[in-house]
């Protein structure tokens, strides 16, 4: 088994610069403070697009949307993607294992994946970074596909006292062949609505937290945390190629009974 690490500031440092950088990104859409760019994938290392989506937040301190992407409990209320999320065990004080699957764009199959996620605050950047790792209490289901987490994850920088940009930069195989139009949905018009609701999400955020456990952000207090530790020594990464491949390109768009569509991108 190939041995896991957690990120450590160097890591940090690299995802930093990449949501930063503006050189090698191809443009899909850009409209209302929201924007989104694609990446190729390198010549050497995985066949993957990288994804990087941008929001300009009003209203909302950066300290407000970090918790947000944090609060697994609220999550569970705003994400109406997710099927079922959960933290596994703790890591170290700042890095943790979970599972998240979540509705693709029917008719296709919906997705899993298993990550070790880290978060890291640097003067006004907070950082949450996730790949994907093999737990043996949570092989693939026959029921999902088990995509891939490359690297995944979200840099909030604060911008004033009460706003923030938000960039989710994300290289995700979602294993299998897919239809050109999953593809160009995903960057066109999930990824977009997926910042929108987060932002929706951010707004209502603080008056749901004073009704459910307002002290109690583990995130930020690691002597709350009430996961039980794993060693990292029982984690293995996770590589594309050893999951299967189903074939999924022939499929066509499905449109639900409110004439909308499910997906998301964790």
């Amino acid at each position: 088994m190939e041995p896991v690490q957690v990120p450590d500031a160097d890591a940090f440092r690299a995802f930093q610069a990449q949501c930063e950088a503006e050189r090698g990104w191809q443009s899909r859409y850009s409209r209302e403070g929201v924007g989104v760019w694609v990446q190729p994938p390198p010549a050497a290392g995985p066949a993957v697009h990288t994804v990087k989506c941008c929001i300009d937040i009003q209203d909302v301190p950066a300290e407000t949307v970090y918790d947000v992407l944090h609060d697994i409990e609220y999550r569970r209320k705003w994400d109406t993607n997710v099927i079922d999320t959960h933290d596994i065990a703790r890591l170290a004080t700042n890095a943790d294992v979970g599972y998240y699957s979540w509705k693709c764009p029917k008719p296709l199959k919906n997705r899993d994946v298993v990550t070790l996620r880290s978060w890291q605050v640097v003067d006004k950047s907070y950082m949450i970074i996730n790949f994907s790792v093999k737990h043996p209490q949570y092989p693939p289901r026959k029921d999902l596909v088990r995509a891939v987490s490359i690297l995944a994850g979200y840099l909030v920088q604060s911008t004033g006292p009460n706003s923030c940009t938000l960039t989710y930069l994300a290289q995700v195989d979602p294993k299998g062949k897919l239809p050109k139009w999953v593809v160009n949905k995903a960057s066109q018009y999930l990824a977009p609505r997926m910042l929108k609701k987060m932002q929706k999400a951010c707004l209502k955020y603080p008056s749901w937290k004073q009704q459910h456990n307002v002290s109690v952000k583990p995130w930020l207090y690691p002597e709350q945390n009430e996961l039980p530790t794993m060693m990292l020594s029982d984690l293995a990464l996770q590589h594309a190629a050893s999951l299967e491949n189903i074939d999924e390109s022939s499929l066509s768009e499905v449109k639900d009974e409110k004439g909308d569509h499910s997906g998301s991108e964790n």
